[in-house]
């Protein structure tokens, strides 16, 4: 990975697991999933719950007091804080790929990923070296032309991406991803909610010049599949990567949920995966001067990305700089009991938005907007 500097990480500690690991290109946001990475450090993934000078894995806070954090409904169905969210960010584009659905994820003991996509204006001053996205495949396109690629692993670039077609991001705007959807990430800083799991299968061999190992497309198949063509293919959903209305089914504009003089509240994040509604997202606006009660119905995860101001007694701040592993005021956990209650937020800036953005956990939202893509 080739880190897109939008993380407001200091130049320094990019490389702060060493080259080795290569560049730091995420953070991630009310995670309990730890992350697939290989040599990596025991808690890399995980976050943190901060009080004074002492701290605790989120993760391990849910286990000991899941039903006062995340609420009833959840931890009774899982058991865990079941999703998380992240900014990716990327000098240009990763390789074609996709994440399993549960049912493949289950063959090798996992569960499935879907995820959407948010691009903030505040993280995307700049567009890096490739702002398109390569989704899905070409109508029209075989599944033995697919599986030439595959067999061409090794004899230079395998042409993946002459099959798909790539999508211009524009901040502000974002896409849903479905299970079993190839997508080839570009290079702006994105906003991920996401189910809690790091499955995936990288279909592209060559990405800029960098070699992708046969081992990263078979990594969560049954080892006894791993050379079988027809099972690795068929790990595509074909109905949903060669939808002809493709955009139509999987972009996401800002729906605009409540507004005042004081703030706005807009979906960014929404939609059902096949039938379900695994996480959704908002971008909250607090008004310089203003001060907003805002209900919601279940605990959220929370990133502040421009601004100043308090969440009840709390103080939030984006900041400038951040030294690897140093503590900020820009991330919050609220509880369901809280979100329930209503959290109170004040812009104390006489100047700049206060904004944030915040993601829930699944079927939270109910009343969110639907976009088909089923």
């Amino acid at each position: 990975m080739h880190p897109g500097r939008r993380l407001k990480l200091h130049p320094d500690d990019l490389y702060a697991f060493g080259l080795h690991r290569g560049g730091i290109n995420e953070r991630w946001f009310g995670s309990t999933t730890e992350a697939q990475n290989e040599g990596r450090v025991v808690d890399e993934g995980l976050s943190y719950v901060v009080t004074g000078k002492e701290k605790f894995q989120l993760k391990e806070v849910i286990r000991e007091c899941g039903e006062q954090i995340i609420g009833a409904r959840l931890w009774n169905k899982y058991q865990k804080w079941p999703v998380y969210s992240k900014f990716f960010d990327n000098m240009g584009p990763i390789p074609h790929h996709l994440h399993q659905n549960d049912e493949q994820a289950a063959l090798v003991g996992q569960e499935g990923k879907p995820e959407s996509y948010y691009f903030p204006p505040q993280q995307n001053q700049v567009f890096n070296n490739f702002p398109y996205t390569f989704m899905g495949i070409e109508p029209g396109v075989t599944k033995e032309q697919v599986r030439k690629c595959l067999e061409n692993w090794n004899k230079g670039d395998n042409g993946i991406l002459s099959l798909s077609r790539a999508y211009r991001l524009d901040p502000g705007t974002g896409w849903k991803i479905d299970t079993g959807i190839l997508h080839a990430p570009g290079s702006l800083c994105t906003y991920e909610p996401q189910w809690g799991s790091d499955v995936f299968g990288m279909y592209q061999n060559i990405v800029e010049g960098r070699e992708v190992g046969w081992d990263l497309l078979v990594k969560d198949m049954p080892k006894d599949k791993h050379q079988d063509l027809d099972f690795i293919i068929s790990q595509l959903d074909w109905e949903k990567n060669t939808d002809p209305h493709f955009m139509e089914n999987h972009h996401l504009n800002p729906i605009l949920d409540t507004e005042s003089e004081d703030h706005q509240d807009k979906w960014v994040c929404y939609g059902t995966f096949d039938s379900k509604q695994p996480f959704t997202a908002k971008e909250l606006t607090i008004n310089p001067g203003s001060k907003v009660t805002i209900k919601d119905k279940g605990a959220y995860g929370l990133i502040t990305v421009q601004g100043k101001g308090k969440m009840n007694k709390l103080n939030l701040s984006s900041p400038q700089l951040i030294r690897f592993q140093e503590l900020t005021e820009d991330e919050v956990f609220c509880t369901e009991q809280a979100a329930m209650e209503g959290v109170t937020f004040e812009n104390t800036s006489e100047t700049e938005p206060l904004v944030m953005l915040r993601y829930f956990g699944p079927d939270t939202n109910p009343n969110a907007p639907d976009l088909k893509g089923e």
